[in-house]
């Protein structure tokens, strides 16, 4: 009985020891993404142009929706995989500051609930997939709808 203690003591100050060893994690870890890598998303996105929307849809074959777009783009470029909707790409990555924009950010739309996200291109351009019916396609951020929305930018 006197030999089980004093390795019961010993085994117990090993595993409490263990559990403070590591700092505890706060959520995800984002790596930044080269300048070239966002370049890269950025020429991808525009050569994706004229693809058909579709609702749900997220490769060049069956069409894409807004976040579809996103995550194709992001996957296959930078390797790197968005959330799914929308409202979780606005957490998505850091804030980024309209003077701070660089190609390949994110491009978030709505106050309250985002209801839709595009990929900056550039001088004041985005690539996104915007509605049924439609196609894939470089806007202006400037152009009379999107103005007039409020916009976030997020760098992932």
């Amino acid at each position: 009985m006197r030999r089980v203690l004093p390795c019961l003591a010993l085994t117990t100050t090993l595993l409490l020891a263990g559990c403070g060893s590591a700092p505890p994690t706060r959520g995800p870890v984002y790596r930044a993404l080269s300048a070239e890598q966002s370049s890269d998303i950025a020429i991808h996105a525009l050569g994706l142009v004229g693809t058909p929307y579709r609702y749900g849809g997220n490769t060049p074959e069956g069409g894409f929706d807004c976040s579809g777009l996103i995550g194709y783009v992001y996957k296959s470029r930078a390797g790197v995989a968005p959330p799914r909707t929308v409202a979780q790409l606005s957490d998505f990555g850091q804030p980024v500051s309209n003077r701070d924009l660089r190609t390949g950010d994110l491009v978030i739309f709505g106050s309250g609930r985002p209801f839709h996200a595009g990929i900056y291109v550039g001088e004041d351009r985005f690539v996104h997939a915007p509605s049924t019916g439609g196609t894939v396609r470089l806007d202006r951020l400037n152009g009379s709808y999107w103005v007039r929305q409020r916009t976030a930018f997020r760098r992932p």
